[in-house]
């Protein structure tokens, strides 16, 4: 007799955060196996990959892309497989309610928690509907996706030939519809031109995701004619990075910015003479490794930039758990280095590295991104200046600001004369929570940012 093995949202991942499913790696009818990538979640920070909890056929899709799911929500279910090895160990029956997090999940069945890191370049399946449904039927069963893009083109499910399994309608069908009726939507405009003697419709164009866009329109003379244009639904930490931001600036704290300029001649000097040594012991020795150290001076002369508020106290941390602002192709993330005020130079090197490393290639975890005190935004590395404010990362005091690097004429005095000399600098800011801080705290803050730099080592 087959056994069912239900496929649940881990709970330790998802808790307290805003998930949805992001796509699934195989569709209904494929073969999967035990810890094979299954399911990609996107939470509001990280994209979390999940693999498959036992061996043998995906029977059913109960959470479909952008469905929102909590922690563990049935997402699906496989037939005629085993349970996962430690659950196996555990002797753990299949459905018999085991979650990821050690208690029960509501309505039994096994949590995920295998095979966490970023999804990053994997190919999606195709999903498609159960293989006992109706054509009609499956086609009523559209994603989110799907409905936005029909509604988007002002299309009907029927309207499009369906390739899934069962005669659903994918993404992929609605865009493949739209190519293949740009002829006949360039003809009708030429002929709707030329009827009523107005200019033809921009010609259609398609853009990167190949929607085609402006297809099909016409412009009367003398009306306003609205730009040709396409949707890219947001994604979930877009939409929270969105919210984040909104929260921190409008509703949550009053923002302040101070600017100050380091010169970081003896920081180039010192890495100059470091960095080969650095390298070979695995810790490429980067400008931010320093920014890192003077942060934790800076903490120390104003510990309040270290705190977070709250209605009866301001709450100061004793640890320097300092975020490092990454830009990532899919937005920006924070992952956070820990305990950055028992590092050296050394320790603080690799561990970003490690860290930075590991959100570039897709492999960090929740857990990397939560509970950081402290953050610093290396703007500069894309050339700008100066950026302010920048967002506070709630429920943070503060936020440091690094500028580009760039060479430029100072007064220097040489034997009691002013001189201009060439100097690398750079604009730092910071932006406080006004209502943890003053301006002065701020200026003096930076002020030991700038002085830790000029003599770095030295």
């Amino acid at each position: 007799m087959s056994s069912e093995v239900q496929i649940r949202a881990p709970a330790e991942q998802t808790e307290g955060t805003r998930s949805q499913i992001l796509r699934w790696l195989k569709s209904v009818g494929d073969t999967v196996t035990e810890n094979e990538p299954l399911i990609e979640i996107e939470t509001d920070k990280v994209t979390v990959e999940i693999a498959s909890p036992g061996s043998g056929t995906l029977r059913e899709i109960l959470k479909q892309e952008q469905d929102e799911i909590g922690p563990g929500d049935l997402l699906g279910r496989i037939e005629g497989g085993a349970l996962a090895g430690n659950a196996r160990a555990a002797g753990v029956a299949p459905g018999a309610g085991v979650a990821s997090g050690g208690g029960p999940a509501s309505g039994g069945g096994l949590a995920l928690g295998a095979g966490l890191s970023l999804g990053s370049g994997l190919t999606a399946a195709a999903r498609s509907a159960p293989a006992d449904v109706s054509p009609a039927a499956a086609r009523a069963l559209l994603s989110p996706a799907v409905r936005r893009l029909l509604a988007e083109r002002g299309l009907d499910a029927s309207d499009v030939r369906g390739t899934g399994q069962g005669g659903r309608v994918t993404v992929e069908d609605v865009l493949n519809h739209g190519a293949a009726n740009v002829g006949s939507a360039r003809v009708s405009a030429a002929k709707a031109a030329h009827a009523t003697g107005t200019p033809s419709a921009v010609a259609p164009r398609e853009d990167h995701t190949g929607v085609v866009a402006g297809a099909a329109t016409t412009y009367a003379v003398g009306a306003t004619a609205a730009a040709p244009s396409h949707h890219i639904p947001h994604t979930a930490t877009r939409k929270r990075i969105a919210e984040h931001m909104v929260q921190s600036l409008l509703h949550t704290a009053p923002h302040v910015t101070t600017v100050f300029e380091a010169d970081l001649t003896a920081v180039l000097e010192h890495r100059q003479r470091n960095k080969d040594d650095f390298a070979r012991r695995g810790a490429p020795l980067t400008l931010t490794a320093y920014f890192l150290q003077a942060a934790v001076a800076a903490i120390r002369a104003v510990p309040e930039a270290n705190s977070r508020w709250t209605d009866s106290a301001l709450e100061v941390f004793d640890s320097m758990h300092i975020g490092i602002a990454t830009a990532l192709d899919t937005g920006l993330i924070v992952p956070v280095l820990r305990d950055v005020h028992s590092r050296d130079l050394f320790e603080t090197a690799q561990g970003l590295e490690d860290l930075v490393s590991r959100a570039r290639e897709g492999r960090l975890s929740p857990a990397d991104v939560r509970g950081g005190t402290f953050t610093i935004s290396n703007h500069g590395v894309s050339g700008s200046l100066v950026a302010t404010p920048i967002i506070i990362n709630q429920p943070q005091s503060a936020i440091l600001g690094v500028g580009k690097l760039e060479k430029r004429p100072v007064v220097g005095s040489e034997n009691g004369e002013d001189r201009i000399v060439i100097r690398p600098r750079c604009y730092v800011t910071l932006t406080i929570d006004h209502r943890v801080m003053d301006g002065h705290q701020a200026n003096r803050f930076l002020q030991t940012f700038v002085e830790r730099l000029a003599t770095s080592h030295s």
